[in-house]
């Protein structure tokens, strides 16, 4: 039987298995992925508190059961004496035989809500306690959060990456080599913040969207923000548009995003709007 980092044997538990609900398309990819894209893929597996987990024809959704270690490796909970847990125990060492995907959401109540969604392959293994000497703390309180039941490692043998822009396949050098982004895993909380909280931040921040877009839109919200940047979304009643505002210099921890915000509001104070910032739909 596996155990969970924290030495306890893993409790039995029963998972449901639900029916899939994604298409076959999303299975297809148009190119090879970049740098950015391999990062975003570490992020959106980061941050989600969910995946769907496939193995053959049967289908499960694990809900905070799953972390993700330094080198790209899915660490999921699943007790191995439930229905799932013998089907990963069935597909043990078979190369790609295991599947997860991720949707990734807009974090605030917006129409239009799937940003990305990531599909890995992978092959499953026990996981090792020993991969626990690579991991830094962080990651090793993230796996003593993981529920109490055997724990399998899903090493990654492709990885494919689906946006509005298109479909990829990222490399899985590039995958591994990767880091999520450093606000990813709170992103949700900073977004509520700054929409429940910071009307007046939202309202300053506004003003660099051409006013043309901002007076025909009903609203305009935050809907992603990175270390490099963040999006304010224009809604009007026949759609909405994007905006991304890049912060001055990258955040490169969660408790910089106050600074990168100020940088960006000074910025704007100083220089003037100008032209209309770019903006993609």
């Amino acid at each position: 039987m596996a155990f969970h980092p924290a030495g306890r044997p893993a409790k039995m538990s029963h998972v449901t298995p639900v029916t899939d609900t994604h298409t076959a398309a999303q299975a297809s990819v148009a190119g090879v992925g970049t740098a950015a894209d391999a990062a975003t893929a570490r992020s959106v597996l980061a941050a989600s508190p969910s995946l769907r987990l496939r193995i053959d024809d049967a289908a499960v959704d694990l809900l905070t059961s799953h972390a993700v270690l330094p080198d790209g490796t899915v660490v999921l909970a699943v007790d191995a004496m439930s229905r799932t847990g013998g089907l990963l125990v069935a597909a043990r060492g078979r190369a790609g035989a295991v599947r997860l995907d991720v949707t990734q959401l807009v974090p605030v109540a917006v129409r239009a809500r799937v940003r990305a969604r990531v599909r890995v392959l992978g092959t499953a293994r026990r996981f090792d306690p020993l991969s626990l000497d690579s991991c830094d703390s962080s990651t090793v309180m993230t796996l003593l959060d993981l529920p109490p039941v055997a724990l399998w490692a899903v090493e990654p043998v492709e990885v494919g990456l689906t946006r509005d822009i298109g479909a990829t396949t990222v490399g899985i050098g590039a995958y591994r080599a990767a880091r999520p982004d450093p606000l990813a895993i709170h992103e949700t909380a900073h977004l509520l913040h700054l929409t429940r909280q910071h009307s007046d931040i939202l309202e300053q921040l506004a003003t660099l969207v051409d006013p043309e877009l901002t007076a025909t839109s009903a609203r305009v919200v935050p809907v992603a923000v990175d270390a490099d940047g963040i999006v304010l979304r224009a809604e009007a009643a026949e759609g909405h548009t994007d905006v991304r505002l890049p912060f001055p210099q990258r955040v490169t921890r969660g408790a910089g995003l106050a600074e990168g915000l100020r940088l960006l509001l000074a910025e704007a104070a100083r220089f003037g709007t100008g032209d209309p910032l770019p903006h993609h739909d």
